[in-house]
């Protein structure tokens, strides 16, 4: 029996020189900073709504316009002509109708789809399809918009208000959509409660 004793002290177990072997499994009580948006793209509440707002407004401005093409007194009512202000000179006049379209129509089609694009639920999503078909919109509207403001100042040499909200909602929507592009076409890292950059370790 000693000579059995004596024998196993001389036994080691595998990997206990080593210490204990750790669990690789996430522990339990690992907090997340909860206050961290981590929706994709990587924007905050306040963008998205912000815009979504601003396209509304651009929306409803656009309605109006496209109702008071059809309905001059309404617009004569609201709108009264002066030597500056002119909105039934300027929504009917010569220069309204670029490829036989009244510009209030496709100013109207153009917010429809820009509310569209513009709603939370396309702000969110991963397909970067989405955020540069956006800021494809955005520019063509912006380029739009300076079109019809040559137009308004050089040649009809008037100004509608009507027309100017809608201008001013437009290069708006235009400024926050460039300036958070980048955001939108790169992925977002999860943050640990303790502020560290979460990132997933390269395999080796």
């Amino acid at each position: 029996m000693n000579d059995i004793g004596s024998s196993t002290k001389g036994v080691v177990v595998a990997g206990a020189e080593d210490g204990p072997v750790e669990d690789d499994v996430e522990p339990d009580d690992v907090e997340y900073d909860e206050d961290v948006d981590l929706s994709p793209p990587g924007v905050s509440r306040r963008i998205r709504i912000t815009a979504l707002v601003l396209a509304l407004l651009g929306l409803a401005d656009s309605t109006y316009l496209t109702i008071a093409h059809f309905e001059t007194n309404l617009l004569s009512a609201t709108c009264p002509a002066n030597t500056v202000d002119n909105c039934q000179a300027v929504t009917t006049g010569p220069w309204s109708h670029p490829f036989g379209i009244p510009v209030a129509i496709l100013g109207l089609a153009f917010y429809v789809a820009f509310v569209t694009i513009n709603l939370p639920y396309f702000w969110k999503t991963k397909d970067v399809r989405i955020h540069w078909l956006r800021a494809a919109m955005s520019v063509s509207g912006i380029g739009f918009v300076l079109y019809l403001v040559y137009i308004e100042l050089f040649l009809a040499k008037l100004i509608c208000l009507y027309c100017t909200g809608v201008h001013v909602v437009t290069f708006a929507l235009f400024i926050l959509i460039a300036t958070t592009l980048p955001k939108m076409v790169q992925p977002q890292q999860a943050v640990w409660a303790d502020g560290d950059d979460f990132e997933d370790e390269p395999e080796e």
